[in-house]
């Protein structure tokens, strides 16, 4: 009996893996550019806009570049699995950040807008079929990833996120991803454009991510350098 359970739990560890993988690769390539927007709105119904232009590579690469709005233009930020730093023109050296940071303020943080696979940072402990969706637990697979725990809903058809829960450790509520409006960017590539998040937390404010181009793209491993980080506008070319 002891022997059934573990097959079937292993069984299904393995099947969640399988699923984590197959989320990741719909909702972005192995490597890969977008471009996306990012809106913060307040209480008073005031909003910040910011344009980036982000590359990524592998589970563990990805360097964001600020385009807009002119205060923030020429500013970029690099993530190395859990390591993060900003640069910023004028200071010329590159900073560190954490992941819990956030280079743009509002709900979402630097780990959000530099997101980085599921299956990386996380394993499925979980899986439940529902009438319309597939819910997921995702447990961290470490200390230094920014949620402890993530309670997943997925979309059965194009197997995409619906919404996600993030947890810390104590089982607190940080804030909740809404994934909606599914769009064909080409390439095979078809799942939502835009990203909304609340959070009690923040109450009254809330931040949209929306994105606008996602194209495969090989780069080279020395662009995901700190000393790269002063040249991102080259990778646009």
């Amino acid at each position: 009996m002891k022997t059934a359970a573990l097959l079937i739990s292993l069984s299904m560890l393995l099947f969640g893996g399988d699923i984590l993988e197959k989320i990741d690769r719909n909702l972005t390539p192995t490597s890969a550019q977008m471009y996306k927007k990012l809106i913060n709105i307040e209480p008073d119904g005031s909003k910040k806009e910011f344009l980036m232009f982000q590359a990524k590579k592998d589970k563990d690469k990805m360097l964001s570049l600020f385009l807009s709005p002119e205060s923030e233009k020429g500013r970029s930020t690099l993530r190395l699995g859990d390591n993060m730093w900003l640069y910023i023109p004028n200071v010329g050296r590159p900073i560190r950040i954490t992941s819990m940071q956030s280079v743009v303020g509002g709900v979402f943080n630097n780990a959000d807008i530099m997101r980085l696979d599921f299956s990386t940072e996380y394993s499925v402990t979980a899986q439940e079929d529902k009438e319309s969706y597939i819910a997921l637990d995702l447990k961290a697979k470490n200390e230094t990833v920014s949620y402890d725990r993530l309670l997943m809903q997925v979309d059965k058809k194009s197997l995409t996120p619906i919404q996600i829960e993030c947890y810390t450790s104590t089982q607190m509520l940080i804030k909740t991803l809404y994934y909606k409006e599914l769009k064909d960017f080409g390439d095979k590539i078809i799942r939502p454009s835009v990203i909304e998040t609340l959070s009690p937390m923040y109450k009254g404010y809330k931040s949209i991510m929306i994105y606008g181009k996602i194209t495969p793209k090989d780069f080279a491993d020395e662009a995901f350098t700190l000393d790269a980080m002063e040249k991102a506008s080259d990778l646009r070319r």
